[in-house]
């Protein structure tokens, strides 16, 4: 089977596990929640095999936009699994899952990026894995802020649903919220020092403006946890400063590569 049908077949079926991940919070049930998970695992595995296939690209990394987002999205869908065995974050499935099918069918958008070649390979493999964690750490907290804005607006407007009854209280929602973004700072801290070790001069003009977006996530994502801590931030302002900090980090790695592989080229 090709490549091109691999592909849609994979994207048809998250969007198939996301259909089941609203069934799930319409009516709970356990046994239901642990066969999503297996499901979740097992495309996620799939992603990264069918990530594999075109990827490597002869003794060079293919790297290119639509493979960046669809690693990223396949590294959010394996750790997702991972963290809703020992937290209840099943709710975040339902967003999650299309967008990961999404990134899928990114898959096959041509690849105008220039391939890495894999030269010292370890150091590069700890640094794109520790970048990947941020990402992924950081993506699933800025996903449960979402999730936690609309259970705030639904509260406010005293108009409590079947969905909303299905979420976890809102007090509980908050403390997963700031244990994501505690080990998503700390990935990101050592994904700066690990590119500073291993890169080179990271502010080098073709990583400037990476660098730059990625310490400006790094701050916001600090200034946030410093403020909880001391002032007690909370809610909204925790909602907001969450969703600053990961499109920050988002224009860093996605925003830069798809301007220079497509506005910039074109």
């Amino acid at each position: 089977m090709s490549f091109n049908a691999l592909s849609i077949l994979l994207a048809a079926a998250y969007l198939g596990l996301g259909a089941g991940y609203v069934l799930q919070l319409r009516r709970p049930a356990s046994g239901t929640r642990l066969a999503l998970r297996a499901a979740a695992a097992l495309l996620g595995l799939l992603h990264l095999g069918l990530l594999r296939t075109t990827i490597a690209d002869g003794p060079a990394l293919a790297l290119g936009f639509g493979n960046a987002v669809s690693l990223l999205a396949a590294a959010v869908m394996l750790l997702f699994v991972g963290i809703s065995i020992l937290r209840s974050v099943d709710n975040l499935g339902v967003v999650l899952a299309p967008l990961a099918g999404l990134s899928v069918l990114l898959m096959l958008l041509p690849d105008h990026s220039t391939p890495l070649p894999a030269v010292d390979m370890l150091p590069l493999a700890l640094h794109v894995t520790l970048s990947l964690s941020a990402y992924a750490l950081l993506a699933l907290a800025a996903l449960q802020a979402l999730v936690m804005a609309y259970q705030d607006s639904r509260l406010r407007q005293h108009a409590p649903g079947g969905v909303l009854r299905a979420l976890p209280p809102l007090g509980d929602m908050e403390r997963l919220l700031f244990q994501l973004l505690g080990l998503g700072f700390a990935a990101l801290t050592l994904a700066l020092l690990s590119g500073v070790l291993f890169l080179g001069d990271i502010f080098a003009p073709h990583l400037l403006e990476k660098t730059a977006l990625s310490i400006g996530a790094w701050l916001v994502i600090g200034t946030l946890l410093i403020g909880r801590r001391r002032a007690g931030w909370r809610g909204r302002t925790a909602v907001r400063w969450t969703l600053a900090g990961f499109a920050l980090l988002a224009l860093a790695y996605l925003g830069s590569k798809f301007a220079l592989e497509f506005v910039q080229r074109g």
